[in-house]
């Protein structure tokens, strides 16, 4: 029987907003620190795929996400909201997030923790028929909320050049009982007219889901992406990114419990292949607004 998993998504932050499509929604760019003074960011974006991490979180269809955020200092906290298209059929992904971002001369560190939540979700499950014989059981974990803790760090080495890193460990990722650790470098150049190149390798570490999923070792991975973007008065972003892994269609499959592979019985999955995404954002922030 096929592996008995999925990959659900997640969300929210951007290592540079640009650098993964989700992980911690994506702030505006935070300036350099402040007194100790309440600010509220807030925005959101338009994509033409919700990719997280080198996989479809829409089905390779378009997706809208939403956030707020409020900070103190360096202190923060926010909750966003995606679209998605997942065999649980949640009706959206909830990020709540929290954490500190000491600025440290030319480097940002970020260190919080996320809860990432499904809600109305459904439990994935097939019997044959009308499932093709074979592809009868348990795709997607019971629950798939779960909650992980990150690092991240960013360094000016120019004016122009932003260079960082980033790691994210999930004890009980998705909900499948696997542990998820996932780690990236990251670069951005800022061009004239208000262009930059930016881009990120990072690496997936999964461990093995519960019993009654199937107790499959979960297949590691290789994620990147490259782009150019656009920022139109510091709250209007245009990117256009490549993405990619290094997942079979048929690993992608094992790993995402596509709905289409198991109802096809094609046992194959195109969310984790080759894809160019474009993204128009809006980020905003109280302080920064001409009439408050």
């Amino acid at each position: 029987m096929f592996r008995k998993t999925m990959l659900t998504g997640l969300l929210a932050a951007t290592l540079g907003s640009q650098a993964f499509a989700a992980d911690v929604a994506a702030p505006a760019p935070i300036a350099a620190p402040a007194p100790w003074a309440f600010d509220f960011a807030f925005g959101g974006k338009v994509m033409s795929d919700y990719n997280f991490r080198g996989i479809s979180q829409s089905a390779r269809g378009p997706a809208i996400n939403v956030y707020g955020e409020a900070r103190y200092g360096w202190l923060y906290a926010g909750a966003a909201y995606w679209t998605t298209k997942l065999p649980n059929r949640p009706i959206g992904e909830v990020d709540l997030y929290a954490g500190i971002r000491p600025v440290v001369g030319d480097a940002t560190f970020d260190l919080g923790v996320m809860y990432y939540l499904y809600p109305n979700e459904t439990q994935f499950i097939t019997t044959s028929p009308p499932a093709p014989a074979g592809f009868a059981g348990i795709w997607t974990a019971n629950r798939s909320n779960f909650v992980e803790f990150y690092g991240k760090v960013g360094y000016d080495i120019t004016p122009q050049l932003n260079v960082g890193a980033a790691l994210y460990y999930a004890p009980n990722w998705l909900g499948t009982g696997a542990y998820g650790t996932y780690g990236e470098v990251n670069a951005k150049y800022k061009l004239p007219n208000d262009f930059a190149i930016s881009g990120a390798v990072g690496h997936y570490w999964l461990g093995t889901t519960y019993g009654y999923l199937g107790g499959v070792n979960l297949q590691d991975y290789v994620y990147w992406n490259a782009g150019v973007s656009w920022t139109y008065k510091d709250f209007l972003t245009l990117d256009l990114r490549y993405h990619g892994t290094n997942l079979t269609s048929q690993q992608c499959f094992a790993t995402t419990g596509d709905y289409r592979g198991v109802f096809t019985g094609s046992g194959r999955s195109n969310w984790c292949g080759h894809s160019v995404v474009a993204t128009l954002s809006v980020d905003l922030q109280w302080s920064k607004l001409p009439y408050k």
